[in-house]
């Protein structure tokens, strides 16, 4: 299997440092708020990568619960989110946490989303926690500030292992955070934060520094190491964690263990709205809530999330949306005729079955191109290489990947949908533009025209309607 490391800036062949099992970590959420759908993009390619990873091996995936000590700004400073939310809310924080944590997972299941082998929350590790900031202590990398103590990244030559060394000096410079006067450096960070003295914290414990409460940086490795080890094969999350926290994270953890941390780091693009970002703090976010009051299933977004490659952003409509439901409902319906086809007659299988899913595989395989993978799914669902029956079991076998319940019973056919073939054109189309065969490309938005469809590129993904 091939997968992009944000670390090397490189495809590279993964393989498990101990060959009976593969181990992922992977940024869970902040349960102070509804998650978007840009979150859960993230946690959709997540779980493809898992899903593809447990075709060759075992896999021990860990995804913690921030459900204490992320802080509102990247500089340490302001509030801890789950404190702010129990303002906003007027509950306690374990009530905040325990309401978000469970409508989190609702979204979670409800897009497929394999549950991880453990699910680690904050609250339950602050042992671990500590042990982790005395150990840095007793190396020499901490220094304490009024407010906590705080990481030297000074004192650690691989801090520009994930952002480069000319992006790092930028942020040395100012544009992440504002300089505090007892931070020694810009990119130090607090790994435990000392509770005000004005007023007493719903979340906070004792420690051998005071009264007060985990940094969010160190709640990660801390956890990750515990189920782990101190060297993880893969480490996951969206592109927002890169300069901040997974630099934090590798710092903290190599200066505990002197290992390296994390071998591959994969990190998922932004979902993007045309205003830019999706954003809960800006108050630009969508939930998976907002889809199903409009109508829409939630596996729908799903097959829109993997129109477009994991790496590559994705703008978020609703013709989009439109698009994805009526793609898949049209397979739905190929599953359906292929299943009823396939039962009046013997089953028989040919080499044509395990090239189809060879294909598919080598698509999954190849850093996660699941935009080329459903392209293979509509040419042997629209083609004559495969019998009814060897249609059935490839579906069974992609949609162990996909997970999109292609066998859900369909909706009933509406004449305003695109035709079949129209779709097939298109997915082949967006699996060349992933693959950057523009020329592919363009012969195919020929063959759409010349099928009476027009065809728009928006910044990531494809809109179309009828030449009239």
């Amino acid at each position: 299997m091939q997968l992009y490391n944000t670390e090397t800036r490189r495809k590279e062949t993964f393989a498990p440092l101990h060959s009976q099992e593969a181990t992922m970590y992977c940024c869970g959420p902040t349960v102070y708020n509804y998650a978007h759908i840009g979150n859960m993009r993230t946690y959709i390619f997540e779980d493809l990568l898992a899903r593809t990873l447990r075709l060759s091996l075992p896999l021990k995936h860990v995804m913690n619960v921030t459900d204490v000590g992320h802080l509102v700004s990247d500089g340490d400073e302001g509030e801890d989110k789950m404190e702010v939310a129990t303002a906003r809310e007027n509950k306690s924080a374990w009530e905040i946490a325990k309401f978000y944590e469970q409508k989190f997972f609702e979204d979670f299941d409800a897009l497929n989303c394999t549950r991880p082998t453990v699910i680690s929350r904050a609250t339950a590790h602050i042992p671990e926690m500590i042990a982790l900031v005395k150990t840095l202590e007793e190396k020499g990398y901490t220094y304490r500030t009024s407010d906590g103590i705080y990481y030297d990244t000074s004192k650690f030559d691989r801090y520009d292992a994930l952002v480069g060394r000319s992006r790092l000096e930028g942020l040395k410079g100012g544009a992440r955070v504002e300089m505090s006067e007892e931070k020694k450096n810009p990119t130090d960070f607090a790994l435990w934060k000392f509770s005000p003295k004005d007023k007493k914290r719903q979340m906070e414990w004792d420690s051998p520094w005071g009264v007060g409460f985990p940094g969010w940086h160190v709640e990660c490795s801390a956890m990750a190491m515990k189920y782990l080890g101190p060297t993880l094969d893969i480490h996951c999350g969206g592109i927002d964690h890169v300069s901040v926290h997974h630099t934090n994270e590798i710092a903290q953890s190599e200066a505990a263990t002197g290992q390296r941390y994390v071998r591959f780091w994969v990190h998922g693009e932004f979902l993007v709205l045309r205003a830019g970002k999706m954003s809960k703090s800006g108050g630009t976010f969508v939930t998976l809530q907002t889809l199903r009051d409009k109508g829409y299933d939630p596996l729908d977004y799903r097959y829109l999330c993997l129109t477009a490659h994991y790496r590559t952003q994705l703008e978020f409509t609703y013709e989009s949306l439109d698009s994805a439901r009526k793609s898949l409902q049209i397979l739905r319906r190929e599953a359906a005729k292929a299943l009823e086809a396939a039962g009046r007659q013997p089953a028989a299988f040919t080499t044509a079955l395990e090239e189809a899913k060879k294909l598919f595989r080598t698509a999954m395989e190849d850093d996660l191109n699941a935009p080329k993978a459903l392209a293979v799914v509509w040419e042997n669902m629209r083609g004559a290489a495969l019998n009814p029956a060897e249609k059935v079991d490839f579906l069974r076998f992609a949609d162990t990947i996909l997970a999109l319940d292609l066998f859900r019973a369909p909706e009933e056919e509406k004449t305003e949908e695109l035709p079949a073939e129209v779709c097939q054109l298109l997915q082949q189309r967006a699996a060349a533009r992933a693959a950057k065969d523009y020329k592919k490309s363009d012969e195919l938005r020929a063959a759409l025209a010349a099928a009476g469809y027009r065809v728009k590129d928006t910044p990531q993904g494809q809109q179309t309607e009828k030449i009239k």
